[in-house]
């Protein structure tokens, strides 16, 4: 098939190596003209615009992939790409865009008679190797006419449309939603661990053990696994963790639905307290149990 892509980041990049190594005509565009150079030397068309991208793709319907950082930038490229495209085209937001306004861009398009999914992308940087978890909401039909693309991506059973508009990327915010709360688990587990220093533990063999038909098992853990036999003490990381975004609006979605959801909430405010150089929080308790008990107050 002949698609185009926009992006080409570390995830739109080898999603671009990954449909050219299947035989798809890529057409790429990226705000970063190094980086169309560099993929138009490994085969793709290069675009100098997002209207040269449209114009480049030669098939009657013309199908383009969108990978760019959510917000403004997403809206902001889909709404240009529309003025380019025409009735029956497709466009697609590979990206970590908010369920709601994927939504509001699939009515907007609808009224152009243009079609956009949604499709919620999991696999990092290991996706190229390993192939992409691929959650695809929007028209069906859509979806059909681009099947081919998504089996190339994905491994076997790695991809599946999950409903209409909107659903493929709150599928993939609960996903991460509960990808935070296993990684806190794991992070939490493997510190006690840590603490107990007269086993002197392999915590890097202990992660590899516990994935060789222990119940937690996990990629997540196999990924811990070889962190730790390659760097034990995870000597120069830093105990500051980001989010994508994609965990607070799980917890504010559970929120509105009154569903709840402790651990995913919890493990989002985790990586809020590793970013504080110092908590003020901490302090305050610190103060309060001096003034009614009388403990100690360590000095700063």
């Amino acid at each position: 098939m002949e698609i185009g892509m926009v992006g080409l980041g570390k995830m739109g990049g080898n999603m671009t190596k990954k449909l050219l190594e299947n035989g798809h005509r890529v057409v790429v565009y990226d705000v970063n003209e190094n980086r169309v150079n560099k993929f138009s030397k490994k085969g793709a068309v290069p675009s100098n615009s997002l209207k040269n991208l449209v114009e480049n793709i030669k098939s009657k319907k013309k199908i383009v992939w969108v990978m760019v950082p959510a917000g403004d930038i997403v809206e902001n490229t889909v709404t240009e790409l529309s003025n380019y495209l025409s009735k029956g085209d497709i466009i697609i937001d590979g990206g970590n865009s908010n369920y709601k306004d994927s939504m509001k861009l699939a009515k907007i398009l609808k009224e152009e008679n243009i079609n956009f999914l949604d499709v919620g992308t999991s696999g990092g940087i290991w996706g190229l190797e390993e192939g992409y978890c691929l959650m695809v909401g929007g028209p069906e039909k859509a979806y059909l006419e681009v099947e081919d693309i998504f089996e190339d991506l994905a491994p076997e059973n790695g991809y599946n449309y999950v409903g209409e508009s909107g659903a493929g990327h709150f599928v993939k915010m609960v996903h991460n939603g509960i990808e935070y709360a296993m990684m806190e688990a794991y992070a939490e587990g493997f510190e006690i661990l840590k603490s107990k220093e007269d086993f002197e533990l392999n915590l890097g063999e202990v992660a590899d053990l516990w994935n060789h038909g222990g119940v937690i098992r996990s990629w997540l853990l196999e990924l811990t696994a070889d962190s730790l036999k390659e760097n034990p003490n995870l000597d120069g990381v830093q105990d500051y963790v980001e989010d994508s975004g994609e965990g607070r609006w799980t917890v504010m979605e559970s929120i509105e639905q009154e569903v709840p959801a402790s651990i995913i909430a919890l493990s989002l405010f985790k990586r809020y307290r590793s970013r504080q150089d110092e908590s003020f929080s901490a302090k305050i308790l610190s103060a309060m149990r001096n003034a009614f008990g009388g403990h100690e107050i360590k000095e700063e």
